[in-house]
C-alpha cells in the first residue's frame, strides 16, 4: 500500500517535470469563450513541429539502426502505458496495410494488455516487471529494437521494457520522451527527448507531448519502411489491397509509377495476384511475373534495384 510519504515524494517528482508544469496565465481559460480557447490550443500545436525538428539527429540515428536491425530481421517493438501504448499500439497496427508487414514484424505493447486501449488497468504502468514478461512473451532476440514511450520519462512500464530488452537480450533500445534529462533516455541507447513545454490542461500529456510523440513514431515507422525498400519515391508500392479503396489505390500507384493503360495494369496486376511492386517491376522491367518475384527476392525486395537487375536478364 502507497504511503502519504511516497504520494509526496511522488508529487514532489511531477513538480520537476516540465510536461507536469502549471500555467498560471491559462488558470482562468474556462471563462473565455470556445473560439479564443481553440485559438490558444492551435497555438500550442503550432510548437510541436519545431520542438520535433530540434531533436532530428537524434532521431535519425535512432531510425537509421533500426533500419538495419529490421534490415537483418529484426522487429521494431513499441512499448508504453497510456496515450503513448496507445500511440504505439497505433503506429504498429498501421503498418501491414500501409507497407504490407507481417503484423509481428512491427509490435505495440501497452501496460495492462490489449483492454488497456479503451480502459485504464490500474497500476499496470508503474511495474517494471510487467514489461519485462511482455517482452520476453515476444521471444525478444537481439536482433530486434524496442521503443520505449513515455510523455514523462519516468513511466516504470516503459523504463523497465528498455532496461530488460537492453540487458538481457542485446536488443536496440530507443527511449522517447517529452523531458529533458529523462531516465528513459538515460537508460536507452538512443534517447529522443523532444521538450514541448507545459500543456494547455496541467499534466494532460495526451496533448502537446501525445502530438510529438505521434510525428517522431510517424518519422520511426516511415522512414524505416523508406529505407528497407518498402516505397518507391514516395508510392507506397508494398500497399496490401484488403479492401476495396485499397485495391483502387493499388491500380493508381501502378499507374502513376509506370503510365501504363489501365489494361495494361490489370493484366500485370492479376499476374502477380495484386502485388503492386511486382506489377510495376513486370511493365517497366518488360519481365513476367515469375522473374519479377526473383529479381525482387535478390534485391532485397528493393524495386529501383530490381530494376536495375532486369535491365541484364
Amino acid at each position: 500500500m502507497t504511503s502519504i510519504e511516497d504520494y509526496g515524494e511522488l508529487r514532489a517528482q511531477l513538480a520537476t517535470l516540465t510536461t507536469e508544469a502549471f500555467r498560471p496565465e491559462l488558470s482562468e481559460i474556462d471563462r473565455l469563450d470556445t473560439l479564443e480557447i481553440a485559438r490558444i490550443m492551435n497555438g500550442e500545436d503550432a510548437t510541436v513541429p519545431a520542438a520535433v525538428a530540434e531533436r532530428l539527429p537524434a532521431i535519425t540515428a535512432a531510425i537509421d539502426a533500426t533500419a538495419e536491425r529490421m534490415a537483418g530481421g529484426g522487429r521494431l517493438i513499441y512499448a508504453g502505458a497510456g496515450t503513448a501504448g496507445r500511440l504505439g499500439v497505433l503506429d504498429a497496427s498501421e503498418c501491414p496495410p500501409t507497407f504490407n508487414t507481417d503484423p509481428s514484424e512491427v509490435v505495440g505493447l501497452i501496460a495492462g494488455g490489449p483492454g488497456a486501449m479503451v480502459e485504464a488497468v490500474e497500476g499496470a504502468e508503474d511495474s517494471k516487471e510487467l514489461a519485462a514478461a511482455d517482452l520476453d512473451g515476444l521471444r525478444l532476440t537481439a536482433a530486434d529494437v524496442v521503443v520505449g514511450i513515455s510523455a514523462s520519462g519516468r513511466t516504470p512500464y516503459a523504463i523497465g521494457a528498455v532496461e530488460h530488452a537492453r540487458a538481457r537480450h542485446g536488443a536496440l533500445t530507443i527511449g522517447l520522451s517529452c523531458n529533458a534529462d529523462s531516465a528513459l533516455a538515460a537508460a536507452a541507447e538512443h534517447g529522443i527527448e523532444v521538450v514541448v513545454g507545459p500543456e494547455l490542461l496541467t499534466g494532460s500529456t495526451r496533448l502537446k507531448a501525445g502530438t510529438a510523440q505521434k510525428l517522431v513514431l510517424n518519422m520511426i515507422s516511415t522512414i524505416t519502411m523508406i529505407r528497407l525498400g518498402k516505397t518507391y519515391g514516395n508510392l507506397m508500392v508494398d500497399v496490401r489491397a484488403s479492401n476495396e479503396k485499397l485495391r483502387a489505390r493499388s491500380r493508381r500507384i501502378v499507374a502513376l509509377a509506370t503510365g501504363a493503360a489501365d489494361e495494361e495494369i490489370e493484366a500485370a496486376l492479376a499476374a502477380t495476384d495484386g502485388e503492386v511492386k511486382n506489377a510495376i517491376l513486370t511493365i517497366l522491367g518488360g519481365v513476367d511475373a515469375a522473374t519479377a518475384a526473383d529479381l525482387l527476392t535478390t534485391s532485397g525486395g528493393h524495386l529501383r534495384a530490381a530494376l536495375e537487375r532486369s535491365r541484364t536478364v
